[in-house]
């Protein structure tokens, strides 16, 4: 496909733009250019969901993991296409005529991995718009209306489920951490800090580079950790440490907290987003250490 000229850009007006506009912004997966094509009630949703979740609505739209450059290109018959590059591929979206009854549009588009041309295989769905406000925003895809606040409430239960999951196992990567830099240092360290790599030279007892950077800050995937000293030393086998994971937005990153003392089991359960305690059920078991 050769390159639109300027003037089939600037013919581009009302819903077929607005569209294009959509499809780039999702190609770049930029949250807030693309919140400008949703209707009022979506966009305040689409703030208040988690960062995965924004950029899994964005790759929708597009059928691509990675964010890419978008650039507009003549399609067949002379359509409208948004072709979006991405490091790791390219899909092209021709954008038909628009069916326009008063405040509603129905645009069909026709998504395809940019190496086929042939179109073996070809996505095509009509994509759906309202006008508010004099502007046209998003409101289906396909036979799917475009509610947020409705599928936010599916999407944070999918999400949970993965985001409990990681929360474990950072649980297990930073007691492993810990317990390296005990038989490195035959103490423990003085916080979660202690475990980031050095600004630079050799790991040091003050940075012995046993976590990645945001463990080591005390976050993960929505959510967050605490290391505490649970005895008044920090030498030697004997000296004692607790490990706690909290969701940072409690009821949307996460239901469960989940803590370990050092024991070799991580505790779990429903704390309203409080720091979890011993007592509570045993989760799992961390790996021998």
């Amino acid at each position: 496909m050769a390159p639109a000229t300027g003037g089939s850009a600037a013919a581009l007006t009302g819903p077929s733009l607005a569209l294009r506009q959509a499809l780039s912004a999702a190609c770049r997966q930029d949250q807030t250019e693309f919140t400008k094509y949703l209707t009022t009630r979506n966009a305040q949703t689409f703030a208040t969901l988690t960062e995965g979740a924004r950029v899994a609505l964005m790759k929708r739209f597009v059928l691509l993991n990675e964010p890419g450059k978008p650039s507009l290109v003549a399609g067949a018959a002379g359509r409208p296409t948004v072709r979006c590059e991405t490091p790791v591929g390219a899909a092209e979206l021709q954008i038909g005529g628009a069916d326009v009854d008063d405040n509603l549009a129905l645009l069909p588009v026709e998504i395809r991995d940019a190496t086929d041309t042939v179109g073996e295989n070809v996505l095509r769905v009509k994509m759906g718009l309202v006008r508010e406000h004099g502007e046209w925003k998003l409101i289906s895809v396909g036979l799917v209306l475009l509610d947020l606040p409705s599928l936010a409430m599916e999407w944070d239960a999918a999400e949970i489920e993965s985001t409990e999951k990681i929360a474990t196992e950072s649980l297990k990567t930073i007691a492993e951490a810990v317990e390296k830099y005990r038989r490195t240092y035959t103490r423990l360290p003085e916080s979660l800090a202690n475990l980031a790599a050095p600004a630079k030279g050799a790991p040091t007892v003050e940075a012995a580079g046993l976590l990645d950077p945001d463990l080591a800050a005390g976050s993960r995937s929505g959510y967050n950790f605490r290391y505490v000293l649970a005895s008044n030393s920090t030498l030697g086998a004997p000296a004692k440490y607790a490990l706690a994971a909290t969701p940072q937005v409690y009821g949307r990153t996460g239901k469960r907290s989940f803590l370990t003392e050092g024991d070799g089991v991580i505790h779990g359960a429903d704390r309203q987003g409080g720091v979890g305690t011993a007592s509570d059920p045993k989760v799992e078991s961390l790996k021998a250490q």
